[in-house]
């Protein structure tokens, strides 16, 4: 693998902002839920600070307290109003930044992945007319509010790329104070998607996970390597890490076995996690196309929106 790169050890803001034409050129997946196509999420709804909608004539079962006095007098008829609530929606992205994400044995880092997959879904959500934004976890912990168009997806382009660039020696951070924080601070988002290896997937993820929920529609993006997702042919296996390289001797089918389930306990408990809690979730490699891997989940979250 080239160190000196980018876009295969390290992150690439030309191509993640490059991204967006191809998300401009895709096709949509088609939205059957109150989702309007500027974005703007829409339930008709009773009461105070909603914003009337229309009239039409009083149907068996319509609250009676909702009548449109003024059009039944002039009609002759009785007359129900509806009301429409509308919100903007907007989707917060939970970028893992952990060490754990700086591994790859081919095409690219998991972190490298993680931001393109990142900067896909930012592009998205701008072209179905959301904010989006962006929260760092793990030892680089910012958080950027979601803003609308395309100053939002550039600014979250831009700060993953600066993100991987000057890497944070900050402590770790277990995804279950990280989704805590997200229940937090996420600014009225609407959506979160989350792009972690789950090595940090921890004991309390769970009920943090069920906390968000109840705040958002959540959507899961496991990144992993290929080691870590299937055993590997029988083989010697160079690995580095800062600085220092030893080499691993699989030649067994049951040493392969072994190997990748402890290379891949990460992907395999967020996987998990997701699964038990019918999370929309895709799991990934270094080489798999970050638009076909954000619209697995978003298009199928969008379609299926509360």
């Amino acid at each position: 693998m080239d160190r000196t790169g980018e876009g295969r050890t390290r992150v690439s803001l030309a191509e993640l902002i490059a991204l967006r034409a191809r998300i401009g050129r895709s096709r949509m997946a088609p939205v059957h839920s109150r989702a309007g196509r500027s974005g703007q999420q829409s339930s008709r709804l009773y009461g105070r600070g909603m914003d009337y909608a229309e009239s039409r004539v009083y149907q068996a079962g319509d609250d009676v307290r909702r009548l449109d006095w003024r059009l039944t007098a002039r009609s002759g008829k009785l007359h129900t109003k509806l009301f429409q609530e509308d919100r903007e929606g907007s989707l917060l992205i939970m970028l893992d930044t952990h060490a754990s994400m700086r591994f790859g044995t081919r095409s690219r880092f998991k972190s490298v992945q993680a931001a393109r997959v990142a900067a896909a879904a930012a592009w998205y959500a701008v072209r179905a007319g959301e904010r989006v934004g962006v929260m760092a976890f793990g030892p680089v912990q910012h958080v950027l509010r979601p803003q609308p168009g395309s100053r939002g997806a550039l600014a979250v382009c831009g700060a993953m790329a600066a993100w991987d660039a000057s890497p944070a020696p900050g402590r770790p951070e277990s995804l279950g104070d990280a989704l805590a924080r997200a229940s937090r601070v996420q600014h009225g988002a609407t959506r979160v998607l989350l792009v972690s290896d789950g090595c940090s997937c921890d004991a309390s993820a769970r009920q943090r996970m069920l906390d968000l929920v109840s705040r958002a529609a959540v959507s899961v993006l496991v990144v992993a390597d290929p080691l870590e997702l299937v055993p590997p042919p029988p083989g010697r296996y160079p690995l580095e890490h800062e600085g220092e390289r030893r080499e691993v001797l699989l030649h067994t089918a049951r040493q392969r076995e072994d190997f990748q389930r402890a290379m891949g306990a990460g992907p395999a408990r967020l996987g998990g996690l997701a699964a038990s809690l019918g999370l929309r979730c895709n799991t990934i490699d270094g080489a798999t196309d970050p638009l076909d891997a954000v619209t697995g989940v978003l298009a199928a979250a969008r379609s299926g929106a509360r």
